[in-house]
């Protein structure tokens, strides 16, 4: 059986979660650090779908507009996409001064991001 829980419902993995669950942080610390890996996830899986740059708008709202379908609507295609775009942002600026590659970013990282924050 896969450590992976169903993608559409939380693309983390339960060890993941298990490892944010796991950090000496306070609660809001922890499910910031677990919103960042969550989205990284969903960028990671954008990326292998579309064979593309990492952090690319028109693969995102496309992602966003196709997980909308499943509920029929288009206001939270929007808001979700908004939300994914200013997090992807973030990222991308945070492992830029740190000199990684956004998809190399790992538990720790967003650690640092979030106490930075």
């Amino acid at each position: 059986m896969s450590n992976n829980l169903d993608p559409f419902s939380n693309p983390l993995n339960i060890l993941t979660i298990k490892e944010i669950d796991n950090l000496d942080l306070p609660i809001m610390q922890k499910h910031h650090v677990r919103i960042l890996a969550h989205c990284l996830q969903i960028l990671k899986i954008i990326n292998a779908d579309e064979y593309s740059e990492f952090y690319d708008k028109n693969a995102l709202r496309k992602w966003c507009d196709n997980q909308s379908r499943k509920f029929e609507d288009k206001k939270f295609s929007d808001l979700f996409y908004a939300q994914l775009d200013s997090t992807a942002k973030k990222l991308n600026t945070f492992s830029q001064r740190i000199g990684k590659n956004i998809e190399d970013l790992e538990i720790e990282d967003l650690v640092l991001l979030v106490e930075k924050s």
